[in-house]
């Protein structure tokens, strides 16, 4: 009997698959460069219609509002672009080529990576033209201490982009996916104290917002572009790249039982 020959395996290379299902998904985000600027108009009017209204105030670091508001919005704007990428997953479950890339010889957790990778990419471009945008207007930056904050968002939107994509996972329909995403990014927002200082809010809020890891990454990005370095940088840091280690590990297990 003669023996059926062997079947030619494609082995998975992680980064190699990483860096395909990321050019994949960059491809119409080229084409169409607007879609860039259009994910930033949210945080943009808050920066103009918001920020002004913080002068004087308590709590807002020195009479130039952009100093103690830009590094927060830096964070809303990673709380929206990164925490709102499961959208994108939704329309190719639906119509299964989300089921065909499964199939593909590609790695299940280089297909997850991949896109994280473009939302971070994306959130990246989005916060260097926000803060160029504010330059002019009087924003000054440890220069050392924005990199370093910018590499913390980029930890926490990985976090957020893959929390998402679970998210979007396990509840497959838009319409089920849109409240539970809302109801929970409203509460980490306003906890947060991007908007106001958590400082003037009353005692059993502000112990309750300790609580969210959010506030944490703004303290911690605020004391960056101020030129900080104390203890609050590294709880920050311990925060965003722990959420981001857990959702990761979640995520790689889901991707391999499905």
């Amino acid at each position: 009997m003669t023996p059926l020959p062997e079947k030619s395996l494609v082995r998975p290379n992680p980064l190699r698959d990483t860096w395909i299902v990321f050019g994949r998904q960059m491809r119409p985000v080229l084409h169409r460069p607007v879609f860039i600027v259009f994910g930033m108009l949210q945080p943009v009017l808050y920066l103009v219609l918001f920020a002004p209204l913080l002068t004087g105030l308590a709590g807002a670091e020195g009479e130039n509002p952009w100093q103690w508001f830009v590094p927060g919005l830096l964070v809303m704007l990673a709380l929206f672009s990164a925490g709102f990428a499961g959208f994108g997953l939704l329309p190719e479950m639906a119509s299964g080529a989300h089921e065909r890339m499964l199939a593909t010889p590609a790695g299940r957790v280089s297909l997850l990576l991949g896109r994280i990778l473009r939302d971070v990419v994306i959130m990246m471009v989005q916060m260097c033209l926000v803060i160029v945008l504010v330059l002019p207007f009087g924003l000054r930056v440890d220069v050392l201490g924005a990199i370093v904050g910018m590499l913390l968002l980029a930890v926490l939107g990985v976090g957020l982009a893959t929390l998402s994509y679970l998210v979007a996972l396990v509840t497959k329909q838009t319409y089920v996916f849109a409240p539970v995403l809302q109801t929970a990014v409203m509460p980490l927002m306003l906890l947060s104290g991007v908007l106001l200082p958590m400082d003037l809010a009353p005692g059993w809020l502000y112990t309750l917002s300790r609580f969210n890891p959010i506030a944490h990454v703004v303290d911690a990005q605020r004391a960056l572009f101020a030129g900080e370095w104390g203890m609050t940088v590294w709880i920050g840091w311990l925060v965003a790249g722990g959420m981001a280690v857990v959702v990761l590990a979640v995520g790689a297990r889901m991707l391999r039982r499905s």
